[in-house]
């Protein structure tokens, strides 16, 4: 899980990266959205927290909706950059995955834009993503007010099992939303959480075709099939079994030998 790319503000200077037309774009548009899933009482401002609000972006999106907040982020550079555009909201200099400091109810609500799946990567050797994310997530349990859909989280489905594994045992309930799940540029995904409550997912944005099968949609049968032409063979400890095994951990986050070609095959018996 060692980190493969560079965060954003390492990619380019921060203004540059956080002050493009099509940066702003982009993440106000991810913002509405982020705050029309939380689900929050029409005409009354609420308290906000933004988890990696670099340059105060999505901020903005916050104070022209009436809501106060605060924002979070670990990189000095960018939270600087909002200094100087002078957003309305507080600002934390901190690294999510040491938790939330926060007192608890504290928060009507919760968002992130593209943040959450750095929590994913070990950029030390001390990092363990399983528990850097469960840190987070049971200190931000305890920080938000059990009330209504609390957190709101954009991310990439490359670390999704990892994720809500360690959101559910942090004690949420919720699930993902796709919007968009037939288009390759316009998909977004949001990990939308209740803390405290059960609550009925918000519907992805042009899901209406939903009855028909979907690409990158989780599909649920009663049955299992999946090894079903074996023809009699042994379905535990063959190849397909323990590659499945091994993927299914990679995605907790443990660490897997690499596959060779020498995996799954079967020792010559000794005498």
């Amino acid at each position: 899980m060692a980190s493969s790319c560079r965060r954003p503000e390492h990619s380019a200077p921060p203004d540059v990266v956080s002050l493009s037309s099509r940066m702003i774009e982009i993440q106000s548009q991810m913002s509405e959205r982020a705050v029309e899933l939380l689900n929050l009482p029409e005409g009354q401002p609420c308290f906000l927290l933004d988890v990696g609000c670099g340059s105060g972006l999505s901020g903005d999106h916050l104070s022209e909706e009436g809501h106060y907040w605060v924002g979070m982020d670990i990189s000095t550079a960018m939270l600087d950059v909002a200094l100087d555009r002078e957003v309305e909201g507080d600002l934390l200099l901190g690294d999510m995955g040491h938790g939330m400091p926060f007192r608890p109810g504290t928060f009507d609500g919760c968002i992130s834009i593209s943040a959450l799946q750095w929590l994913c990567n070990a950029d030390k050797r001390s990092h363990s993503p399983p528990r850097r994310l469960y840190t987070f997530f049971s200190t931000l349990y305890s920080s938000l007010v059990r009330f209504y859909l609390c957190a709101t989280f954009s991310l990439s489905p490359r670390f999704l099992e990892l994720i809500t594994a360690q959101a559910m045992r942090a004690g949420f309930s919720g699930g993902m939303v796709v919007d968009y799940p037939n288009s390759s540029k316009a998909k977004k995904f949001f990990l939308c959480l209740f803390a405290g409550v059960t609550g009925v997912l918000p519907k992805g944005l042009g899901s209406e075709t939903s009855g028909r099968t979907v690409p990158n949609q989780v599909q649920y049968s009663g049955q299992r099939c999946r090894f079903k032409n074996m023809k009699g063979k042994s379905v535990k400890k063959g190849r397909d079994w323990i590659l499945d095994k091994k993927e299914r951990r990679r995605r907790q986050g443990r660490d897997v030998r690499p596959d060779t070609k020498y995996t799954g095959r079967q020792r010559r018996p000794h005498f």
